[in-house]
């Protein structure tokens, strides 16, 4: 009888593991679906207009980094949140990444690619890491904890010669 009661205890104590890890996971899919969002960017294939605008609603410092064929729009956030905005010499965002303690609001930084990546997210369930590689879209994201980092670009959009890999 012990050992069939060690073994329920076990049991018990993995279950409340496997709970708590997938709470952890589903409050960070709920603060990344916009249930608690901060401002960011301007969205993945739109115009950079709102930098600005956004730098204000974060009450972020923009720094900009200029490369022969794009420029990157660093936000940091007083939260710890730090954006990069990719932008194309036309003025389009073709990648955006992200890094902290928290998500950022990833509805606005995905634009219209959010719902893909929400829907990637309710197929594969209480994972930390997701990745969707497409031919027309590229995310990955992982976190944990006050750990959150992650990545998302269009491969259509990447000016020749950037390397995929720089976009961090």
């Amino acid at each position: 009888m012990p050992v069939t009661s060690n073994l329920m205890t076990l049991s018990v104590r993995s279950a409340r593991r496997i709970s708590l890890r997938s709470l952890v996971w589903l409050g960070s899919l709920a603060w990344a679906m916009g249930a608690v969002s901060l401002p960011a960017v301007a969205a993945l294939g739109e115009s950079a207009t709102s930098v600005e605008a956004d730098r204000e609603s974060m009450n972020a410092n923009v720094t900009l980094n200029r490369f022969a064929d794009y420029t990157v729009q660093e936000l940091q956030a007083p939260t710890g949140i730090l954006v990069k905005e990719y932008v194309s010499s036309q003025g389009l965002v073709f990648a955006v990444s992200w890094q902290g303690p928290v998500m950022p609001d990833l509805r606005q930084l995905l634009g219209h690619y959010f719902d893909r990546l929400a829907e990637a997210a309710d197929k594969r369930g209480g994972h930390r890491q997701l990745t969707i590689r497409d031919t027309d879209l590229v995310v990955q994201s992982s976190g944990r904890m006050r750990s959150f980092n992650g990545r998302a670009y269009l491969p259509q959009l990447v000016p020749s010669g950037v390397a995929v890999e720089k976009i961090q």
